[in-house]
């Protein structure tokens, strides 16, 4: 049994394969989701061929370690923003050089509490960047309870990703 949704396997093989017909190789930095994008990816045999670094940040002191997220962006933006979305992507994909051409990050606030009323449950910031030094990044209001929004954040991400691919050709 799948612990995902047969669209999402599908979405996520569908990618790895995108990519490697064109020789792309991904990393994630992920944080209110967890590892659940590289759980996905990773769902699909032979994913090593374009997996090979992943990030899981969940704390404030994990980007900056981990992903060298600044802690200006951090007390001015907060950990849900697209600046720090763009930065968690930038440092993922620069720390997994040369094994990755692009980087997908998330940061949000996947619930029940820690939400305010300028980041609800439910704001979810995506950014996707490319070793040809382009960063995209997107904001969300996802529905639901956790695991919705959780789960929501991932098929956006697959989604981000393959337009990401499309665009590198």
């Amino acid at each position: 049994m799948a612990f995902f949704p047969d669209d999402l396997l599908e979405a996520a093989e569908a990618l790895l394969n995108a990519c490697r017909i064109r020789s792309l190789r991904v990393t994630m930095a992920e944080s209110c989701t967890g590892g659940l994008i590289a759980a996905l990816l990773t769902e699909i045999p032979g994913s090593s061929d374009v997996i090979g670094h992943g990030f899981v940040t969940y704390s404030n002191d994990a980007k900056q370690d981990m992903l060298g997220v600044r802690a200006e962006t951090l007390a001015v933006h907060g950990a849900v923003s697209s600046e720090t979305a763009q930065e968690m992507a930038s440092g993922a994909l620069a720390r997994a050089i040369p094994d990755a051409t692009l980087a997908v990050a998330v940061t949000g606030v996947a619930g029940p509490g820690g939400g305010s009323v300028k980041k609800p449950v439910g704001t979810v910031w995506l950014a996707v960047a490319s070793a040809s030094g382009e960063t995209a990044a997107k904001k969300h209001l996802f529905r639901g309870n956790r695991s919705d929004i959780r789960y929501a954040a991932v098929e956006c991400a697959i989604t981000m990703l393959g337009l990401a691919v499309e665009r590198a050709g």
